[in-house]
């Protein structure tokens, strides 16, 4: 019943949290988030959890310092067996292509596979209007293309990006390249803190590759069946 392309992002504090909404998903859901509210309060035992469940995990700690750090902390988080890791691509290039090439190297070296890489290009809550008020020049989609070829160049497996960019991204970066994209709200679902928002059926067919969502279907009354709504509006575009 799962659709490998929702990604449902586990934004709870405790494990018993975990459980519960896994448990309520069933069958429905088959990847999950893992960000830093989640991580930082319960550590890598969450993530250990869900592989033993036989799920997928994004791991979304987004990582951003000096190029040896980066792939370093990478290198550890890569034994916890997360299908998809994440750095900021303004760490720059060279950031993005030494911790690309320590995942390959370590995953060579541990005899496991290799997680997917991807790069964070511009949070889906800022809005043009504080974009402009960061001192920044160049328009929000522009700025999201640059950095999706400069994550590809590096040898990145895709990006995080809003549903809004991601056609872009896809025709300057080809359809073998990751777009995960947050931002996503059913027809009629609030937009809470998101500013670059679409309907999952809008974004797939801009050419996202993946779609998280959280909040409508955490806090639904019936989050199975939000989930499975979610899944079969997914259905219609292939």
């Amino acid at each position: 019943m799962a659709d490998d392309r929702l990604i449902v992002a586990l934004d709870v504090h405790t494990m018993e949290d975990v459980k519960q909404l896994v448990s309520k998903l069933g069958d429905s859901v088959s990847f999950y988030k893992v960000g830093m509210e989640l991580f930082y309060s319960v550590g890598p035992d969450v993530v250990k959890w869900l592989k033993a469940e036989g799920k997928q995990v994004f791991l979304d700690l987004k990582l951003h310092d000096i190029p040896n750090t980066v792939a370093g902390g990478m290198a550890s988080l890569m034994s916890l067996g997360a299908d998809i890791l994440n750095v900021h691509a303004a760490g720059g290039f060279t950031m993005m292509k030494v911790t690309a090439e320590r995942l390959k190297e370590e995953s060579e070296k541990r005899g496991i596979p290799c997680p997917k890489l991807i790069a964070i290009t511009v949070l889906t809550s800022i809005s043009q209007e504080e974009w402009e008020g960061m001192g920044q020049t160049a328009n929000i989609k522009g700025q999201v293309v640059r950095l999706a070829m400069l994550a590809k160049k590096a040898g990145l497996d895709g990006v995080v990006a809003s549903p809004q960019e991601a056609g872009l991204i896809k025709e300057s970066c080809g359809s073998d390249f990751l777009i995960v994209t947050p931002g996503i709200r059913p027809a009629n679902a609030s937009a809470d803190d998101q500013s670059r928002i679409a309907t999952p059926e809008a974004a797939l067919l801009a050419g996202a590759t993946h779609l998280v969502v959280g909040r409508p279907i955490r806090a639904a009354e019936n989050p199975r069946a939000a989930a499975v709504s979610i899944v079969e509006e997914m259905g219609r575009v292939r």
